[in-house]
């Protein structure tokens, strides 16, 4: 793990910030003068488009400040000494887990399981930018979260997404994390960013304690004594991302800060968030590693500088004492082909009601404190 020392005062980590802001500032005045907030603009060639031809819609691959932090990040990004652990090693991997708030786990799909997940994930990619010709997306520019996207929420109702559910490389894993095979599937989605993604993504968790709005209520827990926050409790939520392309120091890996997932502290804004953690990214790591998450840890999406998109598919799960309401979004045709494993788990998402599964109009729109006028507020 990368030490804090002298990081903040180095002449390095100074010109890493004002390249940051060079580029983030003059990118953003770009993005604000050629988008409103009109809907979303279809792109009728998107078919017609290369695959690694998705991204870099109004910015230049070749700009020079982009080049200098594509080649600072190529000499700096990555955690150091990032245990990435085989899926034999469980008991490795469950300390690394309840260490840092997250494990990688090398070979967790075959190559052929790769190759099918990747082509689902090209196949939804290209159905949702067909509805944004700007690539002005629903994490920021250039960068989207599929569940958000999707009306109902999840992408299990495809099967390149429900065939995670259940992986014999991963369920002993997660099954020992909690010490029983009884949690659920809550759902199954995750994020992509295309190159051309110059921004970074302000650190969050995917997870809060209970908040009423109206009617509306976000999270699970609550302690009517305010003695207890969602930060006390033994692990609730995990959520597992899959590697359908090697992750690279200039493609868009996640960033991780390791042992944050009890962590009391106020999130950093990007302004205040240290060098050592905006290079605190899972990398390398080769296509097929799944990514085990505390959904509570810190993280957050880095720079795609590179030429190829950055998909990273996933699957979610509740503990075995842990509930929210869940909506529907398996199919039973989808559900029936699971193991019996994958049917007890998926139990309560599965039906047999026709889904409306395309994608919303306007994307899910981005979440307030991941616009760009936001990143520097207080969550």
């Amino acid at each position: 793990m990368r030490g804090e020392e002298g990081s903040a005062c180095s002449l390095e980590a100074l010109a890493f910030e004002i390249l940051q802001v060079i580029v983030y500032t003059r990118v953003e005045y770009q993005r604000r003068t050629t988008m409103s907030e009109a809907a979303l603009e279809n792109d009728e060639h998107i078919a017609e488009l290369a695959y690694e031809n998705l991204g870099w819609v109004g910015n230049n691959y070749d700009d020079p400040e982009i080049c200098e932090l594509r080649d600072y990040l190529e000499a700096s990004n990555g955690i150091r000494g990032l245990e990435i652990v085989s899926p034999d090693e469980v008991e490795r991997a469950v300390a690394i887990f309840h260490r840092d708030g997250f494990v990688a786990v090398r070979d967790a799909l075959t190559a052929d399981q790769v190759d099918w997940l990747n082509a689902g994930c090209e196949r939804e990619i290209r159905n949702i930018l067909a509805l944004d010709k700007q690539r002005r997306g629903n994490r920021g520019s250039h960068r989207y979260s599929f569940g958000s996207a999707s009306k109902t929420g999840q992408l299990l109702h495809h099967a390149e997404w429900a065939m995670l559910v259940d992986l014999p490389t991963v369920t002993p894993i997660i099954t020992a994390i909690w010490g029983a095979p009884t949690y659920l599937c809550n759902g199954g989605a995750g994020d992509f960013c295309l190159p051309g993604t110059t921004e970074y993504q302000r650190l969050h968790s995917d997870m809060a304690d209970r908040v009423m709005r109206g009617d509306y209520v976000f999270g699970s827990f609550h302690d009517h004594r305010g003695t207890l926050t969602y930060r006390d409790l033994p692990v609730p939520r995990i959520v597992c991302n899959f590697l359908t392309v090697d992750f690279t120091s200039i493609n868009g890996p996640i960033r991780q800060i390791p042992g944050t997932q009890y962590s009391h502290e106020a999130l950093p804004t990007l302004r205040e968030e240290p060098e050592w953690m905006k290079l605190s990214t899972v990398c390398p790591a080769p296509a097929g590693t799944v990514l085990i998450r505390d959904i509570r840890a810190w993280h957050g999406g880095t720079p795609n500088l590179s030429r190829e998109v950055r998909p990273i598919p996933n699957v979610e799960y509740w503990a075995p004492w842990y509930r929210e309401n869940l909506r529907p979004s398996m199919p039973r045709q989808i559900y029936d082909d699971l193991s019996d494993h994958g049917k007890q788990l998926c139990q309560f998402i599965v039906t047999d009601e026709e889904l409306d599964t395309g994608f919303r109009d306007n994307l899910g729109t981005t979440p307030r404190l991941m616009r760009p006028q936001n990143q520097e507020k207080k969550g």
